[in-house]
């Protein structure tokens, strides 16, 4: 009887050590990622732009019309189709695009791309479907004579308050989207409400800044930065102050007020201040 019972307790201890066994795991081990995810985000003007890829390398490879076959829609980056988002409406090569979130997809060519933003958001890059498809529109790549960018990149540059240049760049070839974004009739209703309400604290300077830029009401400006001036008589006030005067065409109030402004920048020791209104002095003389 003694036996039997030891047989059945071993035969229990036995199976729960199988258990045991079958239920524990080896530590997990977080490898490199062939292609790493990456998220970059711009705030252009008043809209903020955000772009979700994986980043394919190279290695060695010839990468256009090889790895990324020509005339092929290509996922633009590696994995899942790379995602990009717009907070508001805008152009992309002059394409009118509405707010929201996009598949990027794009025909890869020698001589053109094909760019396309598709519905299919958080789709495998494999899973493309033309019906899904938003807009299209052409873009022209542009040779690097002089260096090859080893890892794909999608990348902003030349910002400005209503534009900017979405750049995919790999190997030798950059291929430039130029964005174009309203931003001027969407402020002024802003800036005038701001002016005409009661209180203080005003965005004078911001605003004589904005309207100087963009070439609206020189007055309005004049009286602005005066009323910023008064406020804080800082150099760049005062700059923008001379400026706006140049502009106007009163070159002696444009001049003595880029030399107050070079009195003011001198006392704060900012040299690049003291060399834009040197420059501006020359420039009316």
């Amino acid at each position: 009887m003694k036996s039997k019972t030891l047989r059945y307790f071993s035969l229990i201890a036995g199976g729960m050590l199988l258990a045991a066994s079958a239920l524990a795991q080896a530590p997990k081990v977080e490898f490199p990622a062939a292609s790493p995810a990456c998220t970059i985000k711009q705030h252009v003007g008043l809209t903020d732009i955000e772009v979700t890829y994986s980043r394919p390398s190279a290695k060695g490879r010839q990468v256009f019309g090889n790895v990324v076959p020509f005339g092929a829609v290509w996922r633009t980056g590696a994995n899942n189709a790379t995602k990009i988002t717009f907070s508001t409406s805008l152009k992309l090569n002059g394409t009118d695009i509405a707010a929201g979130s996009y598949a990027l997809y794009t025909i890869p060519g020698e001589t053109e791309w094909t760019i396309i933003l598709n519905k299919g958001v958080g789709k495998s890059g494999t899973q493309y479907d033309e019906k899904e498809d938003v807009v299209r529109f052409k873009a022209t790549p542009v040779s690097l004579s002089d260096t090859s960018i080893e890892t794909f990149t999608i990348e902003f540059n030349h910002l400005r308050d209503e534009s900017a240049v979405l750049n995919l760049v790999w190997e030798k070839t950059v291929v430039p989207i130029k964005v174009e974004l309203d931003v001027t009739s969407k402020l002024l209703p802003q800036i005038d409400a701001a002016m005409a309400a009661e209180g203080g604290n005003k965005p004078y300077y911001q605003a004589a800044m904005f309207y100087y830029d963009h070439g609206q009401d020189l007055s309005k400006a004049k009286d602005w930065v005066e009323a910023a001036i008064k406020q804080r008589e800082a150099y760049y006030i005062v700059h923008l102050k001379a400026k706006i005067l140049a502009k106007l065409g009163d070159k002696e109030g444009a001049i003595a007020a880029a030399n107050r402004s070079i009195e003011l920048a001198k006392a704060g020791k900012d040299s690049a201040y003291v060399k834009l209104n040197e420059d501006l002095i020359s420039s009316l003389k």
